[in-house]
């Protein structure tokens, strides 16, 4: 299937590693010129060398998305480089602190909030007058599993609630431009380095085996893969009536019934 995005310029945050190489790599393939950026450098440039197997011009900036800063350093070195973003996928996350109220400081929330939503409010800020010009966008969110129903630490699951709320007002808000925004819900996906991995990694078998059993009806945990070819699809002409959607991939994990 021909997803008619070849030649478009893609920002991918948080790519040098998990799902966010994964989307780079993928669109990539689908012959895009990707800009990634992370906030350190040591596979940075490991992965850049991977995208430009299937795309040249594809670059790679250190930048910190916490900051305003870092935001505009990240889509003003792009737009040097490859020219002006029309897809922006936000996929950095995280969080800070404890998981439940009395363990979660202003600091934690602050941060996390800075991590997981606010880094996408200025990555859609300084994207969104190119789009609206062309006439053309297309703006994937990272949300979670967590930001769809109970689950994870507290401060993780506001800020993703927020983000998927605040991409429901913006697909909306951004419909008639032809601009289409959405988020997906990863589930417990697995890769190098990331905390599903390090959980198997430091935990006994049984345990292992008990959260698979008590929350992957799948029997499995999840992998980057398919994570990267639903951004690549919502990123496309093939996706044109897709916007304000949630879309979990998490092989059944979510209970929510939307």
């Amino acid at each position: 299937m021909d997803l008619g995005i070849t030649g478009k310029v893609a920002l991918v945050t948080g790519g040098s590693r998990g799902l966010g190489r994964q989307a780079a790599l993928t669109l990539a393939r689908e012959g895009c010129k990707v800009a990634i950026c992370a906030r350190g450098t040591d596979k940075l440039d490991e992965v850049v060398a991977e995208l430009q197997k299937f795309s040249p011009s594809s670059v790679g900036f250190q930048a910190d998305v916490t900051t305003t800063e870092g935001c505009n350093a990240f889509y003003e070195s792009a737009l040097a480089s490859i020219g002006p973003a029309d897809i922006v996928v936000n996929n950095v996350g995280g969080t800070s602190g404890g998981r439940d109220f009395d363990s979660t400081t202003d600091e934690d929330w602050v941060a996390t909030l800075e991590l997981n939503l606010f880094s996408a409010i200025r990555m859609m800020r300084v994207s969104l007058p190119h789009m609206k010009e062309q006439g053309w966008g297309r703006v994937v969110n990272v949300a979670s599993v967590f930001g769809r129903e109970h689950g994870g630490a507290l401060s993780y699951m506001t800020a993703k609630a927020s983000l998927i709320a605040f991409s429901k007002h913006m697909a909306l808000s951004l419909a008639p431009t032809n601009i289409l925004v959405n988020t997906i819900s990863p589930g417990s996906i697995s890769f190098p380095g990331g905390g599903w991995d390090n959980f198997q990694k430091n935990s006994t078998p049984e345990v292992v085996q008990d959260f698979i059993s008590r929350n992957l009806p799948m029997g499995k945990f999840g992998w980057p893969e398919p994570f990267g070819e639903l951004v690549a699809f919502l990123c496309s002409d093939r996706a044109d009536l897709i916007t304000g959607a949630s879309v979990a991939i998490d092989g059944g994990q979510g209970r929510s019934l939307i």
